[in-house]
Order: structure tokens, then sequence, then C-alpha cells
């Protein structure tokens, strides 16, 4: 036996060739270029030498001399090949015998003639072997388009010397020869150093079967059975199974004649395979055809091993030290199969991105295990870095079982089991491949995976530990939040209640017994002042920019429930939340609605709804406002609040006959409060004019009458004129929400109480006050033991005030930064939510500190645009002109005279065109002439097309989707955006949300039930020259290490020119490799044309330029390496 083996190889087969030279008592010697320095298998050799040249690392592999230099001078008495590189090549076996050294492989003249295809198949027909068709070998394109011709389409282009996919490629026309057979010469003279092709006739849906050889040096010759490599993609395999499963007998046992005859013919010596194709289709169906014999170990060798129990590489170095078949014990007789295997290659490569190689660092690495799983792996490991030099599989995965639904189960089972993080894999695509039936029936073919195409989409990976670890790491290092100093989770101020007793009865129970009319009828009886709690929605819209997250609203209702079963309802939807948690919080509204349904089951919940715009902020067909509705109250709404901007019922119409249709549903539809009442000057929204809109929204079909005091406008002595006219002239309940933003509204409520109303809105103490309702617990103590209590027990309101205050100090950033109530509202008329919003616009335009001038051009804008009511959107676009005005320093007197010298916001040209509907005093004249004067403005409705109705009815996620988007487009994306780069980040706890990972705590992040996740945070590193840091985590007790870009850091490091996608003549690296250009500044170029071609790990591919043109600048040298992405060449169009 041999005293010590240089293995010229690299990766997983060095060290399968190590494991076996060790179990032979010999010792092992590795090569590695500088560039490959930290592959593994330089770790497991005895000793280690670095070959080649710097910066040409696969060359050094390939490089004969250094090779046998190494061997020299390590003291080897054999080289190992493996497969690729060098593994094939006649020299490295002639070296090392002139140099006294053992190749463990054929000798020379075999590997000649066994690894030239064209000598390979004369042996064969001297042989007996049936073979396809083929021309002579040459590197004449034109011979080679000749040959084709008289062989006939389709044809497969061959390099002589090539392997493992390279060289090759699958011809279907005349037209496509030409350009296959260069690219193809390329790859090959690349690879092996030889561009000599030959075409072939290809067959139809083949199956590919290879036999398995070993012969010794006494010309003994055994099989050991046949391997099925039918599961290909572009001619290199993915999945190999011994044996080949639904393969007729007599075909079987032709197969190993065939091979075995091939091997003697030409005095074969060592492990090799002889490959067959096999018709299944056509008039050929069952026929097999000789196309090569590999003089190598294969990657796919494992199968065989396992279902033969026979270890090939030490066969292969014990027949190269010179023992027999015999000694061995592997005469054909003593072979025998047992069982079934498959194996798996794990790579790199992207499936969805046409198979890109990835690259770069492995941060997580779990592998499986147990029964009948057996891992070959290379370089892979947490912290190991996958290069784009070499081949991109990381390890080969082979199972094995009784009989092959087992193996296949098995395999199943360890894709599973992998957890591979940092870099892109195939797994999803294997587990895809596994699950086809078509496996496990047996129903095999080359096509396999061209005729499954939706193979490369599904299974996709959810890595949700790493998506949810960036999103926190992005955090703490970021603070977009500031640090978070004293935040608690405020889950923990939660009272003690006992979760498990049933809530009691409560509004929502008695809707559903009475009806939406019974319950309206019920509550207009009532002598108890019913109270709606707007703490989940308008508190924190008002006052926390409506940031209050899913998690935290949905926490506390279990407790509402119990302590609070008295509310007439809890206002937690619509309006802005819907709009917010898509844009800024990563949350699908509809998922929030479902969950707070689900923990409040007793209350009924209340929505805003802004008439036929629903949640929007432009009218909508009705088909749209019906399928909201219709979602809306499916997943959990019973009361929709429903108001227009600009009182038309007639814009409320089409969501009050949707919310009258559903039949369960209570509509309570709003007038939008504004002006001043009492005064006698008030020439527009008088007693009158509420009185005749109160008359139109009732004969349209309200339940219930809501008067919406957007701005707090609503005095004591108003209310109670007001309600107590309604109250005599309708029938309907009436239910009023204020805003205590002057600080007076408790007295509005009351006053309202006393002059019958029937429903009041208030919210929780530690979120009222200000922009927000007057405080419950004020409200609730002040009707106590009078005939208007309201039932609620001010001990269970008090309860719940310390969680809601520690969640506004969990949401302190988000802060309107109002001190204390302000009287000037009664000369600004400004909304809370909206003023609120003013105040952060007010910094943006400098006037943080003159905050009062923004409110008086905001009175003037008011003024200007008509006095309309003031609630979004009509809010917004008095806003605007305001901010309009403010910037511009405009003097709102020239302004409103000369609206053509000034620059005019979209909002304020669309809302003079009618938008928004009619205003109720009229259009400003001759403002209005003005402003839309040389404009061509088309209010109306977009019609949806057929896919957008076919959504609306489908399936409940396709329908909440849709709604989605044609709600709010680029919120939904925004949503869309984080949910793929971040996960569901609604599952994290608030500090942890908004304020990232703390050093020394561990971090519990609850993914679904059952399902948790444990985060830590052990250092950040240094931002590097490119504002990168590491953040090094731990994610379930593993070491995890995160880059992060810190975004406060200057970056001045020159990065490579990316293409811009948008414009036709960039021409961008399609994956990471290394580019050669093959044209020059000037070049004419043909839309089509090569003009360049990038190398990466086993691909070499051309890249055309999409535009015809001149070549106008090459943003690289002529050969680089690039990213995906990087501009190559700027073409101008034609």
């Amino acid at each position: 036996m041999f005293q010590k083996i240089l293995v010229a190889n690299r990766g997983e087969i060095a060290i399968r060739a190590f494991r076996a030279a060790v179990e032979l008592g010999a010792k092992t010697v590795a090569v590695f270029p500088y560039e490959d320095r930290n592959s593994f298998h330089r770790l497991k050799a005895d000793e280690a030498y670095q070959i080649g040249e710097e910066g040409h690392p696969v060359r050094a592999y390939l490089n004969v001399d250094e090779i046998i230099r190494v061997a020299k001078l390590s003291g080897a008495d054999a080289i190992y090949p493996g497969y690729g590189f060098l593994s094939e090549n006649p020299d490295l076996a002639e070296a090392a015998r002139a140099n006294g050294i053992a190749f463990i492989g054929p000798p020379r003249e075999v590997l000649e003639m066994a690894g030239n295809k064209v000598s390979a198949k004369e042996k064969a027909i001297a042989a007996g072997v049936p073979v396809l068709k083929s021309s002579p070998a040459t590197t004449d394109i034109q011979v080679l388009i000749d040959a084709a011709d008289e062989i006939g389409f389709p044809v497969f282009a061959k390099a002589v010397a090539g392997g493992g996919g390279r060289g090759m490629r699958r011809v279907e026309t005349r037209d496509e020869l030409r350009p296959a057979l260069e690219a193809a010469m390329r790859e090959a003279d690349s690879a092996f150093g030889d561009a000599t092709m030959f075409v072939e006739q290809a067959v139809v849906r083949p199956r590919h079967i290879e036999v398995q050889i070993l012969a010794d040096g006494d010309g003994e010759t055994v099989h050991l059975f046949e391997r099925d490599c039918s599961i290909q993609r572009r001619h290199q395999k993915v999945v190999e199974i011994a044996p080949a499963p639904n393969l007729d007998e007599d075909t079987r046992q032709a197969m190993y004649r065939d091979a075995v005859a091939f091997a003697k013919s030409i005095g074969y010596v060592n492990a090799g395979t002889v490959e067959f194709l096999l018709d299944t289709a056509g008039e050929r169906a069952g026929e097999h055809v000789f196309i090569e014999m590999n003089p190598r170990i294969q990657v796919e060798h494992t199968v065989t091993e396992e279902v033969t129990d026979v270890d090939l590489v030490r066969a292969q170095m014990r027949i190269a030290a010179g023992e027999s078949l015999a000694d061995l014990g592997l005469t054909q007789d003593q072979i025998h199969l047992r069982g079934a295997a498959l194996q798996c290659r794990i790579t790199t490569e992207d499936p969805a991105s046409g198979f890109r190689p990835d690259t770069g660092k492995i941060t997580t690495y779990r592998s499986p295990g147990g029964a009948g799983v057996r891992l070959d792996g290379g370089t892979i490991a947490a912290g190991a870095q996958v290069s784009p030099h070499f081949d991109s599989m990381l390890a080969k995965m082979t199972c094995r079982g009784r009989d092959f639904v087992t193996a296949v189960e098995r395999a199943k089972r360890g894709l599973a089991e992998f957890r591979i993080r940092g870099v892109t894999t195939n797994i999803p695509f294997l587990q895809a491949v596994l699950d086809d039936p078509a496996v496990t029936a047996g129903d095999l073919s080359t096509s396999f995976i061209d005729e499954r195409p939706e193979l490369v989409t599904m299974n996709p990976s959810k890595d949700r530990g790493t998506k949810m670890l960036t999103w926190l790491a992005d955090v703490t290092v970021n603070q977009p939040n500031g640090a978070g100093e004293g935040v608690i989770d405020p889950a923990v101020k939660l009272p003690e209640v006992d979760l498990e007793a049933a809530p009691l009865a409560g509004s929502r129970d008695r809707l559903r017994e009475l009806g939406p009319v019974g319950f309206a009828a019920e509550l207009r009886a009532q002598t108890a002042l019913a109270v709606t709690d707007t703490t989940f929605r308008d508190a924190h819209q008002s006052l926390l920019a409506t940031r209050v997250r899913t998690r935290d609203l949905v926490a506390v209702m279990p407790h509402v429930a119990r302590l609070t079963p008295q509310l007439l309802s809890v206002e937690a939807w619509g309006g802005a939340t819907y709009d917010v948690a898509l844009r800024f919080l990563g949350e699908d509204p509809w998922q929030r609605l479902a969950a707070m349904r689900e923990a409040l089951p007793n209350v009924a919940i209340q929505m805003l709804l802004r008439g036929r715009n629903t949640v929007g902020y432009t009218p909508y067909p009705t088909e749209v406002t019906d399928a909201f509705v219709r979602e809306a109250a499916a997943t959990g709404i019973d009361v929709f609040r429903i108001f227009d901007a600009l009182n038309d019922v007639d814009q409320m119409r089409p969501a009050i006959d949707a919310v009258l249709d559903t039949g369960s549903t209570v509509a309570e539809v709003a007038m939008c409060y504004s002006g001043d009442l009492l005064n006698p000057a008030e020439d527009l929204y008088t007693l009158d004019y509420y009185l005749r809109l109160a008359e139109r929204i009732v004969d349209a079909g309200a339940h219930i009458l809501a008067i919406k005091d957007m701005a707090g406008l609503l005095r004591a002595g108003a209310a109670e004129k007001l309600v107590t006219a309604l109250r005599d002239r309708f029938d309907v309940p009436l239910h009023v929400h204020t805003h205590d933003t002057a600080g007076g509204q408790l007295a509005t409520l009351l006053a309202a109480a006393n002059a019958g109303a029937d429903a009041v809105d208030a919210a929780s103490a530690p979120m009222a006050g200000t922009t927000s309702q007057p405080s419950l617990s004020a409200l609730v103590a002040a009707l106590a033991h009078t005939e208007r209590d309201t039932g609620l027990d001010l001990g269970a309101v008090s309860d719940l005030e310390p969680y809601w205050e520690a969640v506004r100090r969990a949401y302190k950033p988000f802060e309107s930064g109002l001190p204390g109530p302000t009287g000037r509202v009664y000369h600004h008329e400004i909304p809370g939510g909206q003023l609120s919003n003013l105040r952060q616009q007010a910094i943006a335009l400098g006037l943080a500190d003159r905050f009062e001038l923004i409110e008086d051009w905001y009175a003037a804008a008011n003024r200007i645009l008509g006095r309309p009511t003031k609630v979004t959107p009509s809010s917004k676009v008095v806003g605007d002109l305001a901010l309009q005005m403010a910037a511009a320093g405009a003097d709102p007197d020239d302004f409103e005279q000369n609206p053509q010298n000034y620059d005019i916001p979209d909002s304020v040209i669309g809302f003079m065109a009618g938008e928004l509907g009619d205003l109720p005093g009229g259009w400003p004249e001759p403002f209005r002439t003005k402003v839309l004067e040389g404009r061509t403005v088309k209010p109306g409705l977009t019609e949806l097309s057929d896919e957008q109705r076919a959504a609306l009815d489908g399936s409940t996620d396709e329908r909440r989707l849709m709604l989605n988007q044609l709600l709010f487009a680029q919120p939904t994306q925004q949503f869309l955006q984080v949910r793929e780069q971040y996960g569901d980040v609604s599952v994290l706890a608030t500090p942890d949300y908004l304020y990232g990972l703390k050093p020394g705590e561990e971090h519990v992040i609850e993914m679904e039930r059952g399902v948790t996740l444990f985060m830590g945070l052990e250092a950040i590193s240094e931002a590097d020259e490119k504002g990168m840091r590491t953040v090094m985590a731990t994610l379930n007790g593993q070491l995890r290490p995160v880059l992060i870009r810190d975004r406060s850091v200057a970056v001045d490091s020159a990065s490579a020119e990316k293409a811009d996608p948008t414009k036709p003549g960039h021409v961008a690296a399609p994956f990471s490799g290394v580019v050669t250009l093959q044209v020059a500044e000037g070049d004419e170029v043909e839309a089509g044309a090569t003009i360049a071609t990038i190398e990466a790990m086993k691909m070499e591919a051309a890249i055309t330029t999409p535009v015809g043109g001149t070549v106008e600048r090459r943003a690289i040298p002529t050969t680089q390496q690039v990213e995906a992405g990087d501009l190559l060449v700027v073409v101008a169009g034609e």
C-alpha cells in the first residue's frame, strides 16, 4: 500500500480521498492556491502546500508541473486526481509515471482513448456496443455545421475533453448551432485547454443511466450495477439514484454486458463509468446507446457505495497499489445489490435566478443526520466563505433505504433538516423535485426539470430567523427611534385578570341577537350613556402618528373584554390605521382586524369608513366599496362609522348601502361638525344646515346618527342645542365624537348627555386630552351615580391605565409634541390628528418655533377654499395650501387674488375641480376659476380591470391583497417589501421592534404557537470602509453574524458603477463572476450581439446587448471580477 498520497483536488472529493487514505494507513498531502487557503481540505491533510500564482486559483489546480513539484517535495508515492480539474488529463498520469509516482487511475493510453469521446465511440462500435450518429472531432465550425445537417436536428455539441456539463450544448435548430458551438468551444478551452468539438444525434426524452465499473491490472472487470442520473439541469446531474427505478431487466442486463465489454475492449484499469442514454419515447423507446466513458471516479459514486457496501475510493487506491479484484473480494458473484439510495447535490445556485451561483459567507450551518443519511462535504461551516472561483457544490447528501420510496422519504427529511444561511442554496428546488410524484414513480428523463419550470420557484426558504434578526440588528445599529432608555414591554403592566374565564356578554352579543335595527332601537331606549373607547384608533392616531402596533392593541383586548364589557364599542380600525400599518409598520391591516376580533369576542368593534373612499383618499367604484365592506364585516367589524369629508350624502350612500346589505352590521353615519353654531354671525354651518343634513342621512338608512367633531369645535352650549334638536326630530340614536384640543370637551360630552345623546366617545386617560378624546375615567366618574351612569366600573377603567401609560412611553418618538391644550383651535379649526402632523411638518420647514404662523396660514387657507368641513382628505387639502403659502412666504390675500402667480398643490387643483365633491357653501369665486384656468382636470372613477374584479371575487387572501393594492398601491408595495426582506415583524415585542437588541438581554420572539426564537446581542464591530458593521448576535444559542449598513457613516470609498435597469443601453453583469469584454469603444453592435462573456464556477455564458448601436463606453477593463448588476458597457441606441 502507498505510504503517502497527494490529492490533486479540493473540497469534498479531496476530503473523501483523505478519509480513504487514512483508513488504509497512508499519510495525506493537500494542495491549494492562495485563494483557497481556508478550504477545509487543507486542514484535513497531514501536509498542505500552496500552488500556483495568486489571482489564478483555477489555473493552479490545472498545473501539472505544480502538482508533480509538490508530490516530489512532500515525498508522495501516489497521486489521486478525484474528479474534475486534472482527473482526465493524460499529461498528469504520464508526468507521474515519468517521476516514479503512482497515478491512482487508468494509464495515459486509456485516458487518452476513453476521455476522447470520438475514439471512445469508435472502440464502442468495435466492441459491438450501440452508439449515436455523430461527426468527426474538429475545431472547424463549418465542418461541424455540415455534419449536423447530415445527422439531423436536434443535436448535441460536445467538447472532446468535456465533462461535468461544460463544453456541451443541446441545439434544436441550425440557426442556433454556430453561436452554441462558439460558446461551448470557449468554455472547453477555458476549462480543459482543448476546444475540439463534435456534434452528435440527440435522443428523444432520454434517461441517462450509467454503469459503475471496477477493473484491476490483471484484466478482470466487474460492474457495480447502474445509477439513474436523468434528473439534470444543463446536462449537470442534480439527483442520482441507484439502482435505476422502473428499468426493464433485459435492458439492465444488456447495459451491464455492454459496459463490461467496452471496458475490457480498451484495457481499462481502476474505477470508471460507462454512460448510456435510454430512449423513452418515439420509435426507439427502450433502446440504449453508449455516449461516453468517464475514466475517473464520479460525484455520484456514493449512491453505488451505499447499495453495494463497496468503498470505491479505497478500491481505487488498492488497485493502483497492485491489488487485484480477487484480493479486494470483489469478484462479480461477490457484489450484491442492497436496497436503494439517492444523492442530492447541495449547491449555492439560486434556482429562481436561472441557477445563478451565489457567493458570500455562510452564517449558519446545520446538517442532517440519523439513519440512512450520509453527508460528504467540502468547505461548508458557519463562517466559511463561498468563492466564485470554484464549483458551487457545498455538500452531497446520500440517503438509502430498504426500497426506493424509503430512500426518497429520508432524502426529504434530510433536506428539511438543513439550515444554511448567508448564501442562497438549491435546497427548496431539490425539495420540490423530490415532492413530484413522478420521482417516486420512477418516471424520469433528462427533460424532467425542463418539463417542470415551476420547480424553480416552489418551496421558497422562509429563513424567518435570519430575516427577523436582520431587522433587529439594523435597528440596533441605526437607532432610528433613539436608544429607548427605560422603555419596557407594556404587557408587564396589564392588570391581573382571569383570562381563562369567559367574558360577560357584551354589545356584540346583543347585536348578533337583535340585529342592527333592534340594536339601534335598544340603544335609543336605554337610559345609561353608552361609551365607545377610541384608544385603539383615534387616540393613538391623534397623539402618536397612528404608530401603535397590532401587538400592543391585541394584548390588552382580552382584558378589555373582561373588565369593561359594558362598552358600546371599541373603535379600533379604519381611518389612517390602514395606511400606516402598510406604509410604516410592515403589518397587514386585515390580519390586525382578525387578531383583534379573536381577542375581543364580546364587544363590538367599530371602524371609520370614508364613504365610498372606504379607507382611501379618493373615490372608488361601488364594487370596491361593496367588496371592502363585505370583507371587513366578515373579518370582524360590527359598526361602520361612515362619513364624507364634505358631508356629501351621495358620496356616503354607496358605503351605507353596502353596510345595510350585510344585514348584520350597524351603519352609523356621521355628519362632520365645523363652525360655531351658536354664533349669530355663522352663516354656513347653522342648525338648519345640520338638521337638513341629518334628514338626508336618516333617509339614506342610517341605524345611528353621529356628530363627528374633528377639531374640538363643538362647544357645550352648541352641543346641547344641536343634540336637543336632533333628538326631537329623529328617532335614531345619537352618537357624539369630539377632540379635547382646547381642554374643555368633557363639558361638551356632559352637555350632550344631558340633552339626550345616546353615546359618546372617550379614550383611556393616558391616551386622552389635547388632540385626542376626553378622558374615559373622567367621563365615567362624572356620570357615576347619576341618571346617565355609563355602567362602566371606574376601578376597571383605571386598572387599564398603567398599560396605556407604558404604551405611550414606548412610542415616545412619535409624540406630536403638543404640550397642552390650545384655544387657538377655535381660530384655525385644525383637526386633532392633523394638528399633530403639522407640527412635524413645521419642523421640516424650519418653523418649529413659529408654529402659530402655520396656524394662521391654515386659517387663511380654510377661508380661501370656502370653509370646507375639515377631515381627511379635505383637511389635507387645506393643510397642503397652508404649507405651500408658508414655504413661499406668501401673503394669503395676494394668493387668493392672484393664485396664478404661485405654485398650487395638486391636491388643491383637484379639490377645486370637484374631485372630493361639492362644497357645502358653494365654490369660492373667482379663486376657483383662476386656479382651474388653463388646466384640464377630469375627476372620475377608474374602472376596474377584469383581473382586479377576479381578485375581488377570489379567495380571502387574494381579495384582501387586491383591496390593499387598490386603496394604497405604494404602501402595499412597501409592506410586501418589508415582509420579503424581514418577515412578519409584527411578532416582535415593541421595545425590540423600535429600539433593537440590548447587550446582556435575551430577546424572546414567538413566531407562532410553539415556535420561539431566542436572540441576543454579543458585539458590534467598527464600521468598515463601506460603512458596514458586523453585528455578532446569537440566534437560539448559536453565534450569527449580520452585516448592517450604518447609515450615519459617510462613505468615500469608490464602488462599482451599477447599471440603470431603466436604460436599455446599460448592459449589466447577470451574476457574480469574471467578465471578459469582447467589444471596444466605438464598435457598432446589433441587438442580441455578444458583447462579453462571464465565467463563474462551472458556468460560462454570453452577455448580449438588448439594443443595437455604438459602444459608447466600457465601464470595466477587458477582464474583471464583477458583481451582479455591475455596469459593463454603455451602448448608444441607433
